[in-house]
């Protein structure tokens, strides 16, 4: 509530503006019939400038219609141009901040078309352009500070935004390549072990040793993240070691016993990755290994990373039936191509997958290491 109240408190260009409607008739009290009069005129209409903060663009329009009203009344000289047009200037200037570009325009050639036919009927306005420009210049100021307000506004507001749906994105890409690979393994180690639990039980326990081994793994993967959310929000608990290429060899031997063998090939000199190319690597191997099980009918898998001067590539083709698997009917494989792609385009790297003309199914990714 405070801050609600803190919100709507009129700013200093509003008591700018008060004073200046309350001041014109207490500066001028000789050239009006009575002072007591045009004060409680002035006042009145000062009123709505209260309400200019939540709606400007209403207030605005009462505003011209009263200063071009009571000029209209008098015949005489009155001091209601200046006034009129600073007041007009200062409101102008929150209804660009708080209104749409159209409306803001409208709005800034009304005041002009107004200053304009005061200067027309009024004795108080100077005849002559040059004694008309300083009040139109001024309003022109008004609307385009405002607009500079608004702009850098919702600038902020889109980059805060952009900001949300990328970190839902990463999150999304996290959770899909930590649970999607675990998952498949689980479910085939669990039909194995079912369909050998009478006639092989040793098999049986191997498959049941396989799905807790991988679930302790995909449970201490989900608290890293959950580690690494918490401090974002601020919480000083620390998080876990990320996962990276060394867990690469971990993931063939899981592969291997859900039934499709899995070679790895170190190339090049190994060196330490920055965390993110690092947890990408990995991400990328463990995806396309996890399309190999659960979408190509795959029975080997290669998997080659090679460390170059300036880049770190990686290749992983399988003998499967290609991209007609990845296309028909599986919803993580879409997914999960697509979230490859673009924790490579996130790291300036390069990516490229898809069928191969002798067979099985081929990606291929370079992430600047």
């Amino acid at each position: 509530m405070l801050w609600r109240l803190r919100r709507d408190a009129p700013n200093p260009a509003d008591v700018v503006d008060e004073q200046a409607r309350i001041q014109a008739a207490l500066l001028y009290p000789n050239r009006y019939p009575s002072s007591g009069a045009w004060l409680a005129l002035s006042a009145a209409m000062a009123l709505p400038v209260g309400f200019a903060r939540r709606w400007p663009l209403p207030v605005l329009g009462l505003t011209l219609a009263g200063a071009t009203a009571v000029t209209l009344a008098q015949l005489r000289p009155l001091p209601w141009p200046p006034f009129v047009a600073t007041a007009d200037a200062l409101i102008l200037y929150l209804a660009a901040t708080r209104s749409r570009p159209l409306a803001g325009v409208a709005a800034a050639g009304t005041v002009l078309a107004q200053l304009a036919a005061l200067q027309l009927v009024s004795d108080a306005w100077q005849p002559g352009l040059v004694r008309g420009a300083p009040f139109a210049f001024a309003t022109v100021i008004a609307w385009l500070a405002g607009d500079a307000v608004r702009q850098r506004r919702e600038y902020g507001e889109a980059l805060r935004e952009q900001a949300v749906t990328g970190e839902r994105l990463r999150i999304a890409r996290e959770l899909h390549d930590l649970i999607a690979h675990s998952i498949g393994v689980i479910a085939i180690q669990a039909g194995a072990a079912s369909l050998v639990l009478d006639s092989q039980p040793a098999g049986a326990r191997r498959a049941l040793h396989t799905i807790e081994t991988t679930s302790r793994e995909t449970l201490a993967g989900l608290r890293r993240m959950l580690g690494v959310l918490r401090r974002a929000d601020g919480d000083s608990a620390e998080a876990g070691p990320t996962v990276g290429l060394e867990a690469v060899d971990r993931l063939a031997e899981t592969t291997a016993e859900a039934g499709v063998l899995v070679e790895v090939r170190w190339l090049g000199r190994r060196r330490p990755l920055s965390p993110e190319v690092d947890l990408a690597a990995f991400r990328i191997i463990q995806e396309s290994v996890t399309n190999a099980v659960r979408h190509s009918g795959a029975d080997r898998c290669l998997v080659a990373v090679e460390y170059r001067d300036e880049e770190l590539a990686i290749e992983v083709v399988d003998d499967g039936r290609g991209g007609g698997a990845r296309s028909g009917g599986s919803v993580g494989a879409g997914h999960g191509i697509t979230g490859m792609r673009e924790r490579v385009a996130l790291l300036g790297g390069r990516f490229a997958a898809g069928s191969r003309a002798e067979g099985g199914f081929l990606v291929e990714a370079r992430l600047p290491a």
